[in-house]
């Protein structure tokens, strides 16, 4: 088995499908508004910080007028925190087998996400896994977003562990670059983003699903 001493999570887009949830949102609030938004304009910013988002909103629909642009924003966001705050996100395939695995092996996890600190909570809770991770990293504890290396350093301290022997599990390019910038080991489960020649040069693996991983860790 690889010598691994901890694990840093990921959320969005690898422990739970919450970037579908945001994308629909966004969605019916566009057509609503009659703003011309779609996946492929979706895609473009995910595992950007929300003030990066909206920034490129606010300059992307600036022809909306600033006030429509920031109520697009708000509408979307607000209906997918009624998503999660009702439903809660799907687990990503694997996830409950992973975290089962790290346990019975006593590895430590920590969750690391570019989130705020209440969505984080009330997706955890709604799948019942608060319990399973050592600690919460999120937007609201750093200064500077990913691909900045501030929350993975952070997340470090928490596992206590060297970065050598911890694994960051990530599914975005700034998640990669962040964690490659704080030295630390990742390997790629991708979401809605496939693994560029780019990112499969700076990973340890690129893997389907966090099925994957155990069988990763287990060589």
């Amino acid at each position: 088995m690889k010598k691994v001493s901890g694990i840093i999570f990921d959320m969005d887009g690898l422990l739970f499908d919450t970037e579908q949830i945001y994308y629909d949102a966004s969605q019916v609030i566009a057509d609503k508004m009659n703003f011309q938004y779609d996946e492929a304009l979706y895609d473009r910013f995910i595992g950007v910080s929300d003030e990066e988002l909206w920034q490129n909103y606010h300059e992307i629909f600036a022809a909306h007028g600033k006030a429509n642009v920031q109520k697009f924003i708000d509408e979307s966001y607000a209906l997918a925190l009624k998503t999660f705050n009702t439903q809660g996100a799907p687990l990503k395939p694997g996830a409950k087998e992973l975290l089962d695995f790290l346990a019975a092996e006593n590895i430590p996890r920590v969750l690391a996400s570019s989130n705020q600190r209440p969505v984080i909570e009330t997706l955890l809770n709604k799948a019942g896994l608060t319990e399973r991770f050592a600690a919460i990293v999120s937007a609201d504890d750093v200064k500077r977003a990913k691909p900045d290396p501030e929350i993975f350093q952070l997340a470090l301290t928490k596992l206590e562990t060297n970065a050598e022997t911890t694994l960051v599990l990530e599914d975005s390019h700034n998640g990669i670059l962040a964690a490659e910038a704080a030295q630390i080991p990742v390997v790629m489960i991708p979401d809605r983003i496939p693994a560029s020649p780019e990112l499969t040069e700076k990973v340890h693996a690129v893997l389907p699903d966090l099925h994957a991983v155990i069988s990763y860790l287990k060589k």
